[in-house]
């Protein structure tokens, strides 16, 4: 039988295989697959590898990267791969504010608040007596592996990887529960209540339901949650989605914003992979979610990563016209993160190296050190705000209002976090006007899972909020067909 001799990060593991499999399918099996941002399809080349021996030869999209692929190149007898270093996310977003309030907790000694996010994964332990915080961990969602985004995940489910899917990010949050267990000394048997936070398909993978209703038209979800279940061997409340592509996680940051519980008009956005909207306005929730895709996550970016160290996270234009960039905890600079592309974008346009259309003259445009932004990234980036500033004029206008009638705008999630307002209005991803309206929630549907974990009265009023939500539907949708093509250009 032949053997595979893997080495990474100085370490060394030999892998007998069968047959001709790709090389990620056999590094998989060791629980070291490569990140494949672009479902395996040999368009990201973030799995690129070196490799020595009996493998085939490089097909075009290896050709097309200068390097082999580990979703493309096949092992045909003994041979080697080594690895990229491994890098920890440094930045997984796990700040969210847990209002103070009457104590109805779940069952148990401790219980555990989840945000199952499509990039990243992040738990919190409580005290269920008292309400204390006891511990947290995060770390990236390994499902990652199969796909950047939700669509790429659906289909491997329905191609027959369900079961892995399943199993990957139950055992993910299992390792999560048990390293915030340790650090607060509490014993795992005494977690017996959970609630889990995530959009509507991380809820069906985590669950072992089948997505093909999220996969077709008319995309109408055959369960929206909203219950408890046993889960992972404990009692597990899964909040209610408002949609199929409206799911829990954004459920539960209404909640956490308390949006719902003032007369002001204002709107919520998750600026991520899927890019969820909502709008509060006279005691109506219009929600919506546009696939603004994995590029502000870093994916599908050249040079593009997680937080981790070393990542351009922030950008700027000197007096004398030039860039410099920050990284994640001073490191070399080896990539760029979300809130750097945003920035980077637009000090690119401010010194007229990418003009409106996303045109530059130039093949790289240098950020720091080596680390670099081509012309394709600026497009990614370009349908990726599109897709979301398009989204936020369609709600706007199906409400019959402009930007300056809005009160707040609440920015949740990790990106959102991190993101410069006044960029991200620069490059046309924000109303203008709503650069000083802005409230920073950090981890609302964390925040949101924790105050259902420690108040069960919160489950009516998280029902209310699904109740009033009405859902938009952007796909075929003319004003939202024709606002996307508007935001193509930057102002």
């Amino acid at each position: 039988m032949p053997e595979l001799i893997i080495r990474r990060d100085g370490e060394e593991t030999r892998v007998a295989f069968e047959g001709t499999p790709l090389l990620n399918e056999v590094l998989a099996r060791e629980g070291l697959a490569l990140a494949q941002p672009c479902g395996g399809r040999g368009r990201c080349g973030k799995c690129r590898a070196e490799l020595s021996g009996a493998v085939s030869p490089p097909n075009e999209a290896e050709v097309r990267f200068g390097s082999r692929l580990a979703c493309q190149a096949v092992l045909l007898g003994d041979c080697k791969a080594t690895l990229p270093v491994s890098r920890q996310m440094e930045q997984i977003q796990m700040d969210g504010d847990l209002a103070g309030g009457v104590l109805r907790p779940m069952p148990g000694k401790y219980g555990a608040a989840v945000d199952l996010g499509t990039t990243t994964l992040a738990l919190k332990l409580y005290r269920l007596s008292d309400g204390r915080l006891m511990g947290s961990a995060g770390k990236p969602n390994p499902q990652g592996q199969t796909a950047a985004d939700v669509m790429g995940r659906i289909g491997a489910a329905l191609a027959g990887g369900l079961p892995r899917l399943e199993r990957q990010v139950q055992q993910a949050i299992l390792g999560l529960l048990e390293t915030a267990c340790r650090e607060a000394g509490v014993p795992v048997s005494d977690v017996e209540s959970m609630v889990v936070a995530g959009n509507t398909t991380m809820l069906y993978l985590l669950t072992g339901t089948s997505p093909l209703s999220l996969s077709r038209a008319p995309f109408d979800a055959e369960d929206l949650f909203g219950r408890t279940v046993p889960l992972m061997g404990r009692q597990v409340y899964l909040p209610p989605c408002m949609d199929a592509f409206v799911g829990a996680d954004i459920t539960c940051a209404v909640l956490a914003s308390g949006i719902c519980q003032k007369e002001q008009t204002a709107l919520l956005i998750d600026v991520g992979t899927n890019g969820e909207i909502a709008l509060w306005k006279d005691g109506a929730l219009l929600v919506s979610s546009t696939a603004a895709g994995p590029a502000f996550e870093g994916a599908g970016i050249h040079m593009g990563c997680g937080s981790v160290a070393g990542a351009v996270d922030s950008v700027w234009v000197t007096a004398d016209g030039r860039l410099e960039a920050h990284t994640i905890s001073g490191a070399p600079a080896v990539g760029v993160c979300g809130s750097g592309l945003i920035d980077a974008v637009a000090c690119l346009l401010k010194t007229g190296q990418v003009d409106e259309t996303g045109a530059s003259a130039r093949p790289k445009m240098t950020l720091s050190g080596s680390v670099h932004l081509v012309p394709q990234d600026i497009r990614s980036i370009q349908l990726a705000k599109a897709a979301i500033a398009a989204g936020i004029e369609t709600l706007l206008r199906e409400a019959g209002i402009g930007a300056d009638e809005v009160t707040e705008l609440c920015l949740a999630g990790g990106f959102g976090s991190h993101l410069d307002v006044n960029s991200a209005a620069d490059i046309g991803l924000i109303p203008r006007e709503l650069t000083g309206r802005v409230r920073v929630l950090g981890n609302a549907s964390l925040a949101g899972a924790a105050a259902l974990l420690t108040d069960t009265a919160q489950v009516s009023e998280v029902n209310r909020i699904a109740s009033l939500s009405r859902h938009v539907a952007l796909g075929g949708n003319p004003r939202f067909n024709e606002a996307y093509m508007e935001h193509m250009l930057f102002p």
